[in-house]
């Protein structure tokens, strides 16, 4: 059984800030404000979510290897 991990930590593209977050385990996330420079983050073409573009960490459903949204 695959461990599935629920933290993440998303880096800006704008202003480099990094933050750990914990991420929806059966969701995915398609918007994130930095919470320093407050850029409104969207996934990059060909990526479900926020984490799976900006973060250390794919999304649950990614990780479990489930077709995500």
């Amino acid at each position: 059984m695959k461990i599935i991990q629920l933290k993440s930590i998303i880096t800006c593209p704008e202003c480099a800030h990094s933050q750990e977050e914990t991420m929806p385990e059966d969701a995915c996330t398609f918007f994130y404000e930095c919470p320093e420079c407050k850029t409104m983050l969207k996934p990059k073409k060909g990526d479900c979510c926020v984490y799976c573009s900006y973060g250390s960490a794919k999304c649950p459903p990614k990780q479990s290897g489930n077709n995500c949204c």
